[in-house]
Protein backbone atom coordinates (compact mmCIF):
# COMPACT_ATOMS: atom_id res chain seq x y z
CA UNK A 1 0.00 0.00 0.00
CA UNK A 2 1.31 3.45 -0.91
CA UNK A 3 2.08 5.87 1.91
CA UNK A 4 -0.41 8.72 2.54
CA UNK A 5 0.20 11.91 0.60
CA UNK A 6 0.72 14.90 2.93
CA UNK A 7 -1.05 17.23 0.49
CA UNK A 8 -4.36 15.32 0.73
CA UNK A 9 -6.50 16.85 3.45
CA UNK A 10 -9.39 14.40 3.14
CA UNK A 11 -9.62 11.07 1.35
CA UNK A 12 -12.84 9.04 1.38
CA UNK A 13 -12.77 5.53 -0.10
CA UNK A 14 -15.52 2.95 -0.53
CA UNK A 15 -17.85 4.72 1.89
CA UNK A 16 -21.10 2.87 2.53
CA UNK A 17 -23.69 4.24 4.94
CA UNK A 18 -27.38 4.53 5.62
CA UNK A 19 -30.08 4.58 8.25
CA UNK A 20 -31.13 1.28 9.77
CA UNK A 21 -31.66 -1.21 6.97
CA UNK A 22 -31.88 1.54 4.33
CA UNK A 23 -28.52 1.92 2.57
CA UNK A 24 -27.90 5.40 1.11
CA UNK A 25 -24.22 5.39 0.10
CA UNK A 26 -22.71 2.69 -2.09
CA UNK A 27 -18.94 3.01 -2.22
CA UNK A 28 -18.38 6.78 -2.33
CA UNK A 29 -14.85 7.91 -3.20
CA UNK A 30 -13.68 11.53 -3.06
CA UNK A 31 -10.66 13.57 -2.04
CA UNK A 32 -9.75 17.16 -1.22
CA UNK A 33 -6.18 18.37 -1.54
CA UNK A 34 -4.46 21.18 0.31
CA UNK A 35 -5.77 24.53 -0.89
CA UNK A 36 -8.40 22.93 -3.15
CA UNK A 37 -11.99 24.11 -3.52
CA UNK A 38 -14.00 20.95 -4.23
CA UNK A 39 -17.75 20.43 -4.62
CA UNK A 40 -20.03 17.49 -3.91
CA UNK A 41 -23.11 18.07 -6.04
CA UNK A 42 -26.27 16.28 -7.13
CA UNK A 43 -30.02 16.48 -6.90
CA UNK A 44 -31.91 16.33 -3.61
CA UNK A 45 -31.96 12.99 -1.85
CA UNK A 46 -28.85 11.57 -3.54
CA UNK A 47 -26.80 11.20 -0.35
CA UNK A 48 -24.78 14.41 -0.08
CA UNK A 49 -25.67 15.20 3.54
CA UNK A 50 -25.33 11.52 4.45
CA UNK A 51 -21.79 11.67 3.06
CA UNK A 52 -20.98 14.70 5.21
CA UNK A 53 -22.53 13.12 8.30
CA UNK A 54 -20.50 9.97 7.72
CA UNK A 55 -17.27 11.93 7.28
CA UNK A 56 -17.89 13.94 10.44
CA UNK A 57 -18.69 10.97 12.68
CA UNK A 58 -22.34 11.96 13.04
CA UNK A 59 -23.37 8.72 11.31
CA UNK A 60 -21.47 5.46 11.64
CA UNK A 61 -20.68 4.08 8.16
CA UNK A 62 -21.32 0.46 7.26
CA UNK A 63 -17.95 0.23 5.51
CA UNK A 64 -15.20 2.31 3.95
CA UNK A 65 -12.35 4.60 4.86
CA UNK A 66 -12.18 8.26 5.91
CA UNK A 67 -8.63 9.58 6.10
CA UNK A 68 -7.77 13.05 7.38
CA UNK A 69 -4.21 14.00 6.38
CA UNK A 70 -3.45 10.30 6.04
CA UNK A 71 -4.89 9.28 9.40
CA UNK A 72 -7.76 6.79 9.38
CA UNK A 73 -10.76 8.36 11.13
CA UNK A 74 -13.74 6.40 9.86
CA UNK A 75 -16.42 6.40 12.59
CA UNK A 76 -14.33 8.67 14.83
CA UNK A 77 -16.38 10.88 17.13
CA UNK A 78 -17.16 14.41 15.89
CA UNK A 79 -14.85 16.16 18.36
CA UNK A 80 -11.95 14.01 17.13
CA UNK A 81 -12.66 15.15 13.56
CA UNK A 82 -12.68 18.76 14.78
CA UNK A 83 -9.36 18.26 16.58
CA UNK A 84 -7.95 16.74 13.39
CA UNK A 85 -8.71 20.02 11.63
CA UNK A 86 -12.09 19.67 9.93
CA UNK A 87 -14.48 22.57 10.41
CA UNK A 88 -18.15 21.96 9.58
CA UNK A 89 -20.81 24.45 8.54
CA UNK A 90 -23.85 22.19 8.93
CA UNK A 91 -27.07 22.19 6.98
CA UNK A 92 -29.55 24.40 8.81
CA UNK A 93 -26.75 26.56 10.36
CA UNK A 94 -27.40 25.36 13.94
CA UNK A 95 -26.12 28.50 15.65
CA UNK A 96 -26.62 28.76 19.41
CA UNK A 97 -29.83 30.83 19.65
CA UNK A 98 -29.38 32.00 23.26
CA UNK A 99 -25.75 33.10 22.84
CA UNK A 100 -24.70 36.38 21.29
CA UNK A 101 -22.86 36.49 17.98
CA UNK A 102 -19.62 37.12 19.85
CA UNK A 103 -20.29 34.25 22.27
CA UNK A 104 -21.12 31.88 19.39
CA UNK A 105 -17.72 32.62 17.88
CA UNK A 106 -15.77 32.39 21.12
CA UNK A 107 -17.46 29.08 22.00
CA UNK A 108 -15.64 27.22 19.22
CA UNK A 109 -12.31 29.05 19.30
CA UNK A 110 -9.32 26.74 18.85
CA UNK A 111 -6.19 26.47 16.74
CA UNK A 112 -6.41 23.09 15.04
CA UNK A 113 -4.36 24.16 12.01
CA UNK A 114 -1.20 24.85 14.03
CA UNK A 115 1.37 22.15 14.67
CA UNK A 116 2.38 24.19 17.70
CA UNK A 117 -0.66 25.26 19.81
CA UNK A 118 1.27 28.32 20.99
CA UNK A 119 1.40 29.71 17.44
CA UNK A 120 -0.91 32.67 16.76
CA UNK A 121 -4.28 31.61 15.37
CA UNK A 122 -5.06 32.68 11.81
CA UNK A 123 -8.77 33.09 12.54
CA UNK A 124 -9.69 35.27 15.50
CA UNK A 125 -12.69 37.40 16.38
CA UNK A 126 -11.04 40.31 14.59
CA UNK A 127 -10.33 38.41 11.37
CA UNK A 128 -13.83 36.85 11.29
CA UNK A 129 -15.38 40.29 11.83
CA UNK A 130 -13.20 41.61 9.00
CA UNK A 131 -14.49 38.83 6.73
CA UNK A 132 -18.10 39.42 7.80
CA UNK A 133 -18.57 43.07 8.86
CA UNK A 134 -22.29 42.40 9.45
CA UNK A 135 -21.33 40.12 12.34
CA UNK A 136 -19.23 42.86 13.91
CA UNK A 137 -22.26 45.17 13.74
CA UNK A 138 -24.40 42.55 15.47
CA UNK A 139 -21.83 41.18 17.89
CA UNK A 140 -24.13 41.72 20.88
CA UNK A 141 -27.27 40.26 19.26
CA UNK A 142 -28.47 36.77 20.15
CA UNK A 143 -28.22 34.07 17.52
CA UNK A 144 -32.01 34.01 17.38
CA UNK A 145 -32.19 37.75 16.70
CA UNK A 146 -30.22 37.89 13.44
CA UNK A 147 -31.38 37.11 9.91
CA UNK A 148 -30.93 33.78 8.13
CA UNK A 149 -28.13 35.21 6.03
CA UNK A 150 -26.37 36.54 9.10
CA UNK A 151 -26.82 33.16 10.79
CA UNK A 152 -25.08 31.51 7.84
CA UNK A 153 -22.22 34.00 8.11
CA UNK A 154 -22.07 33.19 11.82
CA UNK A 155 -22.02 29.45 11.12
CA UNK A 156 -19.09 29.94 8.72
CA UNK A 157 -17.32 32.23 11.15
CA UNK A 158 -17.85 29.77 13.99
CA UNK A 159 -16.28 26.98 11.91
CA UNK A 160 -13.36 29.24 10.96
CA UNK A 161 -12.76 30.00 14.64
CA UNK A 162 -11.61 26.39 15.03
CA UNK A 163 -8.83 27.30 12.57
CA UNK A 164 -9.49 24.22 10.43
CA UNK A 165 -7.26 22.67 7.81
CA UNK A 166 -10.40 21.82 5.81
CA UNK A 167 -13.75 23.61 5.84
CA UNK A 168 -16.88 21.62 4.88
CA UNK A 169 -20.09 23.49 4.05
CA UNK A 170 -23.35 21.56 3.71
CA UNK A 171 -25.85 23.60 1.63
CA UNK A 172 -23.72 26.72 1.74
CA UNK A 173 -26.36 29.20 0.49
CA UNK A 174 -29.66 27.31 0.78
CA UNK A 175 -32.66 29.55 1.37
CA UNK A 176 -30.73 32.82 1.25
CA UNK A 177 -31.68 35.95 -0.67
CA UNK A 178 -29.66 36.52 -3.87
CA UNK A 179 -27.66 39.45 -2.48
CA UNK A 180 -26.74 37.50 0.64
CA UNK A 181 -25.81 34.47 -1.47
CA UNK A 182 -23.39 36.60 -3.48
CA UNK A 183 -21.86 37.92 -0.28
CA UNK A 184 -21.30 34.35 0.91
CA UNK A 185 -19.75 33.36 -2.45
CA UNK A 186 -17.46 36.38 -2.33
CA UNK A 187 -16.26 35.32 1.11
CA UNK A 188 -15.71 31.74 -0.07
CA UNK A 189 -13.73 33.02 -3.05
CA UNK A 190 -11.56 34.95 -0.63
CA UNK A 191 -10.99 31.82 1.46
CA UNK A 192 -9.91 29.96 -1.66
CA UNK A 193 -7.57 32.79 -2.65
CA UNK A 194 -5.99 32.56 0.80
CA UNK A 195 -5.34 28.83 0.37
CA UNK A 196 -8.11 27.38 2.52
CA UNK A 197 -9.11 23.80 1.60
CA UNK A 198 -12.89 23.72 1.14
CA UNK A 199 -15.51 21.06 0.37
CA UNK A 200 -18.89 22.57 -0.55
CA UNK A 201 -22.36 21.18 -1.11
CA UNK A 202 -24.66 23.60 -2.90
CA UNK A 203 -27.24 23.74 -5.67
CA UNK A 204 -26.05 26.97 -7.31
CA UNK A 205 -23.95 25.48 -10.09
CA UNK A 206 -23.29 28.82 -11.81
CA UNK A 207 -21.68 30.14 -8.63
CA UNK A 208 -19.76 26.94 -7.94
CA UNK A 209 -18.10 26.82 -11.36
CA UNK A 210 -16.77 30.34 -10.84
CA UNK A 211 -14.78 29.21 -7.82
CA UNK A 212 -14.27 25.44 -7.72
CA UNK A 213 -11.22 23.45 -8.79
CA UNK A 214 -12.89 20.03 -9.00
CA UNK A 215 -16.35 18.46 -8.74
CA UNK A 216 -17.81 15.15 -7.60
CA UNK A 217 -21.34 14.34 -8.77
CA UNK A 218 -23.43 12.05 -6.57
CA UNK A 219 -26.36 10.07 -7.96
CA UNK A 220 -28.28 7.57 -5.82
CA UNK A 221 -25.42 7.20 -3.40
CA UNK A 222 -22.66 6.71 -5.99
CA UNK A 223 -20.12 9.08 -7.53
CA UNK A 224 -21.14 9.03 -11.20
CA UNK A 225 -18.86 11.79 -12.49
CA UNK A 226 -15.78 13.58 -11.25
CA UNK A 227 -13.49 16.03 -12.92
CA UNK A 228 -12.01 19.48 -13.11
CA UNK A 229 -13.94 22.70 -13.35
CA UNK A 230 -12.86 22.99 -16.97
CA UNK A 231 -14.17 19.49 -17.74
CA UNK A 232 -17.56 20.29 -16.21
CA UNK A 233 -17.83 23.52 -18.18
CA UNK A 234 -16.93 21.64 -21.37
CA UNK A 235 -19.60 18.95 -20.87
CA UNK A 236 -23.06 20.49 -20.39
CA UNK A 237 -24.59 17.00 -20.52
CA UNK A 238 -23.35 16.38 -16.97
CA UNK A 239 -25.51 19.22 -15.68
CA UNK A 240 -28.46 18.08 -17.80
CA UNK A 241 -28.25 14.47 -16.63
CA UNK A 242 -27.43 14.85 -12.96
CA UNK A 243 -27.86 18.39 -11.72
CA UNK A 244 -31.14 19.76 -13.01
CA UNK A 245 -33.51 20.11 -10.09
Amino acid sequence: MSSPRPDIMLEVSGLEAGYGAAQVLFGVDLAVGAGEFVTLIGRNGMGKTTTVRSIMGLLRPFAGSVRVRGREMCAARPFHLAKAGIGLVPEGRQVFPTLTVRENLIATAANHSASDPSMPARWTLESVFALFPRLAERAGHLGSQISGGEQQMLAIGRALMTNPRLLILDEATEGLAPLIRQEIWSCLARLKAEGEAVLVIDKNIDDLVRIADRHFVLEKGRIVWQGSNEALRADPSVVDRYLHF
